[in-house]
């Protein structure tokens, strides 16, 4: 097996980035993690891509963890993630989980020229009724309230105790990882990146023409059906997949089986 590498380090003006894999991999993918995550959080799926032979980057996002001061939209955010593509991977499979699986869509619409295969996990393409945006909207800025008064660590026991996350064993949510994350960050994330806030692009999804996949948790009822929708509007190049026995957050829950997923998309075309 190839010695495998582990490199630190930002993109000048842009994202920090961590590197793991073969030096001069002929496939790359780069892992998008959701709100509260940091790049860490995608390390035992990246370990196990990089010992198949895939270089792996995963970024902190705007307002997350080294990039915590980096304050953007969802859209600012595809554009410095397609600038660590361009930097450091080139053309890239992009897979990206919930707030990083928005991010990865509008990636794939911005800039299609970089994005070899896509996969997006428990991820929406957003919000079709205005009213229910608003109220979104509302329940995010009521979040950043709460952030804002209790700190991190009150806030990620607040953020941990939604339903969405009753099948995440505490062990596995990465809780150190999201511990170094900053009050002003994730501020400004839930109020700039917030689903609320995403344009909806349904609309837009039949131009993305790269391989994906969308995966749902087997006990995430609905992002199955939001999956299904993602998967029907993109086309024939898009597949639904359940992953057995997770809830919303796939890679964290059954991280090899999320693992045996992305090898099989990459072995796929």
């Amino acid at each position: 097996m190839p010695a495998l590498t582990l490199n630190d380090g930002g993109v000048p003006d842009g994202l920090w980035v961590r590197r793991i894999g073969i030096v001069r991999p002929t496939r790359r993918m780069v892992l998008l993690h959701g709100f509260t995550q940091i790049g860490t959080s995608w390390s035992v799926v990246g370990a196990e891509l990089a010992a198949s032979g895939i270089g792996v980057l995963f970024p902190d996002l705007p307002g997350h963890g080294n990039s915590a001061t980096v304050d953007a939209d969802l859209e600012r955010c595809a554009d410095l993630v397609a600038d660590v593509g361009r930097s450091t991977a080139g053309p890239s499979t992009y897979v990206g989980y919930s707030m990083g699986g928005r991010v990865a869509l509008h990636l794939a619409l911005r800039h299609p020229e970089l994005v070899d295969g896509l996969v997006l996990i428990g991820a929406t393409a957003g919000i079709d009724d205005e009213h229910e945006r608003t109220k979104r909207v509302a329940a995010d800025d009521a979040l950043a309230e709460a952030l804002a008064s209790e700190g991190v660590d009150a806030f990620l026991t607040r953020w941990l105790n939604n339903p969405l996350f009753e099948r995440l064993p505490t062990a596995r949510a990465d809780i150190d990882g999201r511990r170094v994350n900053t009050v002003a960050g994730l501020t400004a994330s839930l109020r700039r990146c917030g689903t609320g806030t995403q344009r909806p692009l349904w609309d837009e999804l039949a131009q993305i023409h790269c391989p994906t996949l969308v995966l749902a948790g087997e006990y995430d009822a609905k992002f199955i059906e939001i999956g299904q929708r993602l998967a029907s509007s993109i086309g024939a190049n898009a597949t639904s997949v359940t992953v057995a026995g997770a809830g919303h957050a796939a890679h964290l829950e059954q991280p090899a089986s999320v693992t045996r997923h992305l090898l099989s998309f990459a072995d796929s075309w």
